[in-house]
C-alpha cells in the first residue's frame, strides 16, 4: 500500500494508509531543555518573577516556541491573542497576561501591536511573543512598532548538539506510544538535515512508512525515509549502508 503524497516529504500519490491520531504531549515536564533552549525556558519557569513585561522567542519552526508558550500559558493563565484582538485588548487594559503568536508571519494589525505593547509597559502587563525572526526582520510599515517590540526580553531558541536532537526524536516517537533503537536515532542524527522541523517531518515519514510496511521502525525504514528526504529536496539518494542484521 502506497503512501499518501505530502509537500513535506514529496512522496507519490497512492492509496491512503490508515491514520492513527497521536497527541503531542506539551507539559512542563515534556519540554527538552539543552543549551540553545534553556535561557528562554529559565525565562518562562520564572514567571511572575519577571523583571519586565514583555518577553520574546523566536527561533525557526518546530524549535519549541509554542510548547513553550503553552507552558507559560498553563503557569500564568495566558490567553492567547487572535489576530484581530489586539486594539481591543489594549482598550480594555488589564494586566492579565496575553500570548501572541508568530507575530511576524500572521498579519497582526501594526497598530494594535503598538497599542497593545505601549499598554503592557505603562501597565506592566506581561505578554510573551513568538516569532521565527529577529524583529529587525519582521515585515513592518512603521519603526515605531518594531522600536517597542526591541524593548521585549527576546530569546532564541536552537537545536545546538546531536543530543538534543536525539531526544526529539525519542520525545516525538513517545508521542506516538513507539519505542524505536537507540541506534537508529543514532543513525538518522548523523545523516538527516538538522534542524528542528526535519526532526518532526523525519518522524511523521517513518511512522507511516512503517505502517504501510507493517514493521517496526527499523533502520532500513530510517534510510528509505532519509531517501524520500533528499529526494524531495532534488539531491541525490545515498547508498542503503545500514546492517540488514540491526533489522530483525
Amino acid at each position: 500500500m502506497a503512501l499518501p503524497a505530502t509537500p513535506e516529504s514529496g512522496e507519490p500519490k497512492g492509496q491512503l494508509t490508515l491514520e492513527l491520531g497521536h497527541t503531542p504531549a506539551h507539559g512542563e515536564a515534556d519540554f527538552l531543555v539543552g543549551e540553545g533552549n534553556a535561557l528562554a525556558h529559565g525565562r518562562v519557569m520564572a514567571f511572575p518573577h519577571w523583571p519586565d513585561p514583555i518577553t520574546l522567542l523566536t527561533g525557526p519552526a518546530k524549535s519549541g516556541k509554542s510548547h513553550l508558550a503553552r507552558i507559560f500559558a498553563d503557569r500564568s493563565g495566558a490567553r492567547f491573542a487572535a489576530v484581530d484582538d489586539l486594539e481591543k485588548l489594549a482598550t480594555e487594559g488589564g494586566t492579565a497576561p496575553l500570548i501572541v503568536e508568530d507575530v511576524d508571519r500572521l498579519g497582526y494589525d501594526e497598530a494594535g501591536l503598538f497599542h497593545l505593547l505601549n499598554q503592557s509597559m505603562r501597565e506592566l502587563r506581561p505578554i510573551l511573543l513568538t516569532a521565527r525572526e529577529d524583529v529587525a526582520n519582521w515585515p513592518l510599515t512603521t519603526d515605531d512598532v518594531r522600536s517597542r517590540a526591541r524593548r521585549a526580553t527576546a530569546f532564541t531558541l536552537e537545536l545546538t548538539d546531536d543530543i538534543q536532537l536525539s531526544q526529539m526524536f525519542v520525545k516525538l516517537f513517545g508521542d506516538r506510544q513507539i519505542m524505536v533503537d537507540p541506534k537508529t536515532i543514532a543513525y538518522l542524527v548523523a545523516r538527516m538535515e538538522r534542524s528542528t522541523e526535519e526532526v518532526v517531518i523525519l518522524a511523521d515519514l517513518m511512522d507511516r512508512l512503517a505502517l504501510t510496511k507493517g514493521t517496526a521502525i527499523t533502520r532500513s525504514i530510517a534510510a528509505d525515509a532519509l531517501d524520500r528526504r533528499r529526494a524531495a529536496r532534488g539531491q541525490a539518494s545515498h547508498e542503503q549502508d545500514w546492517d540488514t542484521q540491526d533489522d530483525e
